[in-house]
């Protein structure tokens, strides 16, 4: 189900920058029991994206009336929010500024992955496809994916369930779809994005609550020797919730207790979906 500038449609112009250039940005939300987790915090990077791009980011309580007219009746769905520039002609000078904007909201049925992904771990493997170096779009979620697409054309096993990004310093900065962390004693380490990849929602929870249960936090470069010699290691994003690591290539790893306690606080919290 979709809804375009507050209209039940799938038709988009052909003229739209965001389908020839990229020109714009996606939020996807967890949607369990009619209630949109982590809202606050997903409106706020799309906020934070706006403003780097030089757009204006619609009114959360828009955002919020048009999502509930596709609320998914399944106990949980995802919801994907896009904003792109709006129509234009050719060429990549911007727009008027008063130029509408193209506003979508769409509803999707909740992905079945594996349900024992979040108790016994999944197995990953490292990319070839870097991330480029761009501060200024690090962090936000805009369109151009290229990079998440080509990483993840690497491989079509089912028994991968992800695949670790690294940059152009061959650096640790993401999974195609996730964030990563990395836990030692009682430190909890996860990549430095501000050269590149996606500031997750899930992982400034992760972020919030470390200290909380007893963990150091650490935000920093990661190298291919830090993931093997961690204790516990898992991956987030808003739809999977928290997913451990139990194989990183040829090496085995068990689901720790950290990673355990971080999940439960994340689904009592109504962060993540359970």
């Amino acid at each position: 189900m979709f809804l375009i500038n507050g209209q039940f449609s799938e038709s988009l112009s052909v003229q739209d920058r965001g389908l020839h250039y990229g020109d714009g940005l996606f939020e996807p939300l967890a949607v369990q029991q009619q209630q949109l987790l982590c809202w606050d915090k997903h409106y706020d990077r799309l906020k934070t994206g706006c403003f780097r791009l030089g757009m204006e980011c619609p009114p959360a309580d828009l955002l919020m009336s048009e999502a509930a007219q596709i609320y998914a009746q399944a106990d949980c769905s995802v919801l994907k929010i896009i904003l792109t520039r709006g129509q234009g002609s050719r060429g990549y000078r911007l727009p008027d500024k008063h130029n509408p904007q193209t506003r979508i909201l769409a509803s999707y049925p909740w992905p079945d992955f594996p349900a024992n992904n979040s108790v016994t771990g999944v197995t990953v493997r490292f990319c070839k496809t870097q991330l480029g170096y761009n501060p200024q779009l690090a962090g936000i979620k805009h369109l151009n994916r290229l990079e998440q697409v080509l990483a993840r054309s690497e491989w079509d096993d089912p028994g991968i369930a992800e695949g670790l990004m690294r940059d152009t310093h061959n650096c640790i900065i993401e999974g195609t779809m996730s964030n990563l962390f990395i836990i030692r004693g009682n430190q909890l380490l996860t990549p430095d994005l501000t050269g590149c990849g996606i500031a997750g929602t899930i992982r400034e929870c992760v972020l919030d609550l470390a200290e909380n249960v007893g963990l150091q936090v650490t935000i920093t470069a990661l190298t291919d020797a830090d993931l093997y010699a961690a204790d516990e290691m898992f991956l987030c994003n808003s739809v999977i919730g928290i997913w451990p690591v139990c194989q990183l290539e040829q090496h085995a790893l068990s689901p720790g207790p950290w990673s355990i306690k971080i999940r439960d606080k994340l689904i009592h919290g109504k962060m993540i979906a359970q």
